[in-house]
């Protein structure tokens, strides 16, 4: 038996490799970065949900409560066998009520510097991931499904670039499951993962999945074992061809700055409560060719989601394309970089080529690059998450 002596040399050991074990994976710098995320999540969490809206405040007229007459069955059943498969440890982690501040808990950054809740795909069994998988394909479309995992690919890649770097890989994404999966009553789920958040809630036959956040570094990988893995195209490429096709006078109000310096992007994670004032050539001056063409740009966003609830949401936004408005930053030539923005009463979109983050050992460049993109999509005036259509069910159904 060994004395106390030796084990205290043995923990002394021990403490000094997992001491040196801790600097490889963290730099004083990174753990900074870390404790900033949190502190940030932390007050904007602690702020009463209002929803991005206008500074003329919150328009009350724009959801109701409906039959769109498509049902959520499938994404329900899906809900409740990954939910069967879990540990209780396991639901601890996972499950959460319908009014969880979880739900408003994401972040696309990587996972070395934004600890996540839920279970991730890496530490599920292959049944459990096999369940995770099907309620995303239960509640996405087909493109949609391939998006996702496609973003998925893309933090390989990145894992690949930075072999030296912890918190980039493909099974790093979190899944949470918010109320009791129902035909009837208010529940949905969140996958939470770097360059991927999807929030999808439901009640009845309704569905609004907003936030979502979708990007991509790279976009176009060259190597590795993903190499010719390709993204985002359809969105950078349709953006950029709408405003092509705008007269002088359309593009004039559209391009709110001529020149892309940096990020641009203003709606994405802890913005929940953004104000933010409508701009850009609005709906109302396009003609018939171009309104459609701005709608077959909207519906590349919306059109993530299964096809029947995708087409009750463009009907949705197709109501006020008069008050649709479509702003851009940056050069108007072929090889662009640049942001654009589609804001309405009822959706905001935004696109935007970022500076270099996972690549930029290899750009050895710090402008903004085609290589990296942001998405996200909001629903304005409350309802993100869900959150009017859950306020109206409560007070028609107090619990």
């Amino acid at each position: 038996m060994k004395s106390i002596p030796q084990f205290i040399g043995i923990a002394v050991s021990l403490l000094a490799a997992c001491s040196a074990l801790a600097e490889d994976a963290y730099s004083e710098s990174e753990l900074q970065s870390k404790q900033e995320f949190a502190d940030s999540e932390l007050a904007s969490v602690a702020e009463p949900y209002v929803g991005i809206r206008s500074s003329a405040g919150v328009r009350s007229d724009l959801f109701t409560m409906q039959h769109t007459g498509v049902p959520t069955t499938v994404a329900r059943q899906a809900a409740e066998l990954f939910l069967g498969l879990l540990s209780p440890l396991e639901q601890i982690r996972v499950h959460y009520s319908i009014g969880a501040p979880e739900w408003r808990k994401w972040l696309n950054v990587d996972n070395a510097i934004y600890v996540r809740d839920g279970l991730s795909l890496a530490e599920m069994t292959d049944t459990q991931r096999e369940a995770a998988f099907g309620l995303m394909s239960a509640s996405l479309s087909h493109r949609g499904l391939e998006l996702a995992l496609s973003i998925m690919k893309t933090d390989r890649t990145l894992a690949e670039i930075n072999p030296d770097q912890i918190g980039f890989d493909e099974d790093l994404y979190f899944f949470t499951v918010m109320g009791e999966p129902s035909d009837e009553k208010p529940w949905g789920w969140q996958v939470d993962g770097h360059h991927l958040i999807i929030n999808y809630f439901a009640m009845g036959n309704q569905v609004v999945m907003t936030p979502l956040f979708l990007g991509a570094e790279p976009v176009v990988t060259m190597s590795g074992e993903y190499a010719g893995n390709v993204i985002l195209q359809d969105e950078q490429n349709g953006g950029l061809a709408f405003l092509q096709s705008l007269d002088e006078q359309q593009c004039a109000a559209a391009v709110i700055a001529a020149e892309k310096v940096g990020n641009n992007m203003i709606a994405g994670a802890g913005k929940d409560n953004l104000v933010l004032n409508p701009a850009g050539v609005p709906g109302a001056w396009l003609d018939e060719q171009q309104r459609a063409a701005l709608l077959e740009l909207i519906g590349l966003y919306v059109g993530v989601m299964d096809e029947g609830h995708a087409a009750v949401r463009m009907a949705e936004v197709e109501e006020h394309l008069d008050e649709t408005y479509f702003a851009w930053i940056g050069d108007t030539g072929d090889q662009a970089v640049f942001y654009y923005r589609i804001h309405s009463p009822v959706i905001l979109i935004e696109f935007d080529h970022q500076r270099p983050v996972g690549m930029s050992r290899l750009l050895k460049s710090n402008e903004p690059t085609r290589q990296h993109i942001h998405t996200v999509v909001r629903t304005p005036n409350g309802n993100d998450y869900g959150k009017d259509l859950l306020r109206q069910h409560l007070e028609a159904h107090p619990h």
